[in-house]
């Protein structure tokens, strides 16, 4: 009997690693993970373990700048996952086997003083940088005002897409409508291929800090019952306009913030199909030997729950708060990363 991941992926879930580190890609690829993500937190944490001091080392003597060190650096540890699994990218004429390549969260810095019409251009130009000339590497751009407004150009030129930070249905109806208008305006539709990274804990987290007074029943459910009715009406809309790939659902920070959660909880709520993108740790805890999964993303609670969370949470305010922290949990880790290199280049790492 399959267990661990084996079993997570028998439901129909794929499994993409929430790191781009060589070592635990390598590690999770054997145990049959088929692609993997990366963000400045990942890109930081790497860079703090020591291993790449001669690689920044040699780029400082190149005389690159910081920002141009850390793109040079992200750009080649994407690469490298992106070798791991290319063979799957191929055996599967490109369903799979991605790695999304996160463009430049500094876009959405208020201090920056860019007009809308300026970070939507600087998406789009990115992004068509960052995807030229690469087979299996998807571009994420996340569900802001000017990244949604970014999506329509970026179909439209063949890249494929990651939208990120997506936390209410309202966020991935205008993702998704953006990418397939742009879709449409390409001569085929082979090729095309889009995600849309809906967020579970953080909503879970919102919950029980602004909404104490649900019950016991329904504080914890909301992130989970959000994500299936997503993939939900995700999964009717593509039967409605098929396309030669999938079109998909992932299911992101999957990992618990509570711990006296079980570490699978999520895990094992959502399997059944789209991609789940799951921290090592939960990575690790998804392949116990001794877990089995089996599908539950068709499978609601039960209807008073459902009228619970409709009826106290108002969906408006959450994504707002979440999205302003959002964003923040990657300016934030950017900017740490420029100054972490900027360290290295004084010699103080």
């Amino acid at each position: 009997m399959a267990h661990g991941l084996q079993s997570l992926m028998a439901t129909g879930t794929k499994v993409w690693l929430d790191s781009v580190d060589p070592q635990i890609v390598a590690e999770a690829r054997g145990e049959g993970a088929t692609g993997a993500t990366s963000n400045p937190v990942i890109i930081s944490d790497l860079i703090k373990t020591g291993r790449f001091n001669d690689r920044i080392a040699a780029l400082v003597a190149d005389a690159k700048d910081d920002a141009a060190i850390a793109w040079t650096l992200t750009d080649e540890l994407v690469r490298h996952a992106q070798r791991e699994f290319l063979e799957i990218w191929k055996r599967t004429l490109g369903d799979d086997g991605w790695v999304s390549f996160e463009l430049d969260p500094l876009l959405e810095d208020l201090s920056a003083g860019l007009s809308r019409a300026e970070q939507v251009a600087r998406y789009v130009d990115l992004g068509k940088a960052w995807s030229a000339g690469e087979s299996n590497r998807m571009i994420k751009v996340p569900a802001t005002q000017a990244g949604i407004a970014a999506l329509e150009p970026l179909a439209a030129a063949g890249v494929p897409l990651n939208v990120t930070l997506i936390f209410t249905m309202p966020q991935y109806i205008q993702a998704r409508d953006a990418v397939w208008r742009g879709a449409r305006t390409r001569s085929s539709l082979a090729g095309f291929k889009s995600v849309y990274s809906v967020f579970i804990s953080r909503i879970d987290v919102y919950t029980q800090q602004h909404l104490p007074g649900l019950s016991t029943a329904a504080q914890g459910m909301l992130g989970i019952v959000n994500a299936k009715r997503i993939w939900a009406e995700n999964r009717a809309f593509w039967q409605a306009h098929p396309t030669p790939l999938k079109q998909e659902i992932v299911f992101a920070s999957t990992g618990v913030k509570q711990p006296e959660l079980d570490p699978c909880t999520y895990v094992a709520a959502l399997a059944g199909d789209g991609i789940q993108t799951n921290p090592p740790a939960t990575t690790r805890a998804a392949n116990d030997p001794k877990r089995t999964f089996s599908r539950q993303l068709d499978q609601l609670p039960p209807a008073a729950v459902l009228e619970e969370l409709d009826t106290k949470v108002d969906m408006a305010p959450l994504e707002e708060v979440l999205m302003r922290e959002g964003v923040e949990k990657f300016v934030a880790p950017q900017r740490a990363l420029l100054a972490l290199i900027a360290s290295h280049r004084a010699g103080r790492a």
